[in-house]
């Protein structure tokens, strides 16, 4: 079984959720971690499983002006940015694939502690444009949590592994 997982990350949480999420598919084949920038549709082709996910912002997925947005705030706050998070995001990415035909697939997000009511769900975005796209989605779209400071909480790494076997078991 091939496993792809695409990830966009601003501040490393997405990614850090994303790796959890390979380490889950290690065992059961070939597992490509690319970022938004590295998924090419020759990274997608022969995919027998996709994760996509990206942070939330605004609500919803990243803009380019969340990005930037994004961007300025790591200087304001002394946070580290993901090597690739001045990249495209996924809003670009979906806009730039081709229709799959089937291919079964799963959507997640990082957001901020509280009801998504309040923080909105990026996935449920990720989700609808994977649909859009002819994947087949397995699983309702999960969110990982991070704290104010902007870390992921503690055994969200985790629940990310239990979540990301529990859906590979179930295409």
């Amino acid at each position: 079984m091939r496993t792809v997982i695409v990830y966009e990350s601003m501040y490393g949480n997405t990614h850090h959720v994303a790796e959890s999420i390979a380490e889950a598919a290690t065992g059961l084949g070939e597992v490509a971690l690319v970022s938004v920038s590295g998924a090419t549709p020759e990274v997608l082709a022969g995919a027998d499983f996709v994760f996509v996910g990206g942070p939330t912002h605004v609500h919803g997925m990243t803009s380019a002006t969340s990005r930037h947005g994004a961007v300025a705030d790591a200087d304001k706050k002394h946070l580290e940015l993901d090597p690739d998070a001045e990249g495209p995001g996924l809003r670009e990415w979906f806009d730039a694939i081709s229709e799959v035909k089937g291919t079964p697939a799963a959507a997640f997000d990082t957001r901020m502690e509280g009801p998504p009511a309040f923080t909105g769900r990026a996935s449920k975005g990720i989700g609808k444009r994977l649909h859009r796209h002819g994947f087949r989605l397995i699983d309702e779209p999960e969110s990982f949590l991070v704290n104010k400071e902007n870390h992921l909480i503690h055994g969200e790494a985790e629940r990310a592994r239990l979540w990301a076997t529990e859906v590979l078991a179930s295409r």
